[in-house]
């Protein structure tokens, strides 16, 4: 006797949605309604997986297929939302391409919170916040995420120290030595965060200010000089093996 098909199937896509899902019609309009439409090539009774950032991952059914929109009915909750390790990435901008692919990272590997910090040797002053959030909306699609993390504002390095949270660990890429970062963040508390500066690094006064921080931290990851991008997945990495949900 044939195996009944899982449904819904695996190659099932995935659609990120930016108001809360519930049962009922969706519809669904511009460069997504062009993506399932002309991309996928979803026809009526086709299947997708919704997911809003807050209430989980959601079943839609294809009800009607336009030209310029669709009518989706939201059938049933597939799966609650994911629970979200507390760790923020703190990470200085780089140049477009680099930093994007830092957004896409801090998604894949579980991040909460990613916040773009200046420094004095920030060479890129200006973010597009539409463009990175785009890119770990996407990436939350690809992966799986039932959660897309939280884009904060940029923020300067003197800014972001004086207002640091009490009680929140602070671990950070210093490329003159510190403790081995897997040693340090083993023990550490379940609310942290993670800075890694531009490819100059910090300077000394800068270096001396984040050391004055209660909780921080710093680490080195290794003997090989990282790229700034390379050593935010790194350091993420680490620490989610250490205390997140790895």
């Amino acid at each position: 006797m044939p195996a009944t098909p899982a449904w819904p199937p695996q190659s099932t896509p995935r659609l990120f949605v930016e108001h809360p899902l519930a049962p009922g019609p969706l519809r669904v309009e511009g460069a997504q309604a062009h993506y399932l439409a002309t991309v996928m090539r979803m026809k009526a009774g086709d299947p997708v997986k919704l997911f809003d950032g807050q209430s989980g991952e959601w079943l839609g059914v294809a009800a009607s297929v336009g030209k310029r929109d669709l009518m989706l009915d939201v059938t049933e909750r597939l799966r609650e939302r994911e629970h979200v390790p507390d760790l923020w990435l703190c990470a200085a901008p780089i140049k477009k391409g680099r930093i994007d692919w830092v957004a896409e990272k801090a998604c894949e590997l579980g991040v909460a919170r990613l916040v773009p910090v200046l420094t004095r040797r920030t060479i890129v002053d200006r973010l597009n916040g539409e463009r990175l959030r785009a890119h770990m909306v996407e990436a939350a699609e690809q992966c799986g995420r039932t959660a897309v993390p939280e884009l904060a504002e940029p923020v300067k390095l003197t800014a972001l120290l004086r207002d640091w949270p009490a009680g929140r660990a602070l671990y950070f890429a210093d490329e003159t030595g510190g403790t081995p970062a897997a040693a340090a963040m083993r023990d550490g508390p379940a609310s942290a965060a993670i800075l890694v500066g531009p490819e100059g690094g910090f300077d000394d006064a800068e270096r001396e200010a984040i050391r004055a921080v209660p909780g921080a931290t710093a680490i080195t990851l290794g003997p090989r000089i990282l790229r700034a991008d390379t050593a935010a997945a790194a350091a993420t990495a680490l620490w989610m093996a250490a205390r997140g949900d790895w």
